[in-house]
């Protein structure tokens, strides 16, 4: 089964590449989603990596979070699902 972890605190210079990069040391990356701004296009600094097997995505959060990723300290944990919000 797949887990989907959030990763924040991501430098603005970082692509999807480096992230699978970073991650894939762990195991199989399924899909890595850097979030962007809607009216800039520029990168908001958190993203979303979902990986092939929970065990793997496990030992990636307890490797990753709090360790320097381009000269910042990532934020790994597992993604919480998303919530429906009011539309105004």
């Amino acid at each position: 089964m797949s887990k989907n972890l959030y990763v924040g605190n991501l430098p603005w210079s970082a692509s999807e590449e480096d992230v699978r990069n970073a991650f894939e040391a762990f195991g199989e990356v399924t899909s890595v989603k850097l979030i962007e701004d809607r009216e800039t296009g520029r990168p908001r600094g958190f993203g979303f990596v979902e990986m092939s097997d929970d065990n793997a995505a496990q030992e990636a959060i307890s490797a990753l979070d709090g360790n320097d990723f381009g000269g910042r300290n990532l934020k790994v944990n597992e993604a919480k699902p998303r919530t429906e919000r009011p539309r105004w």
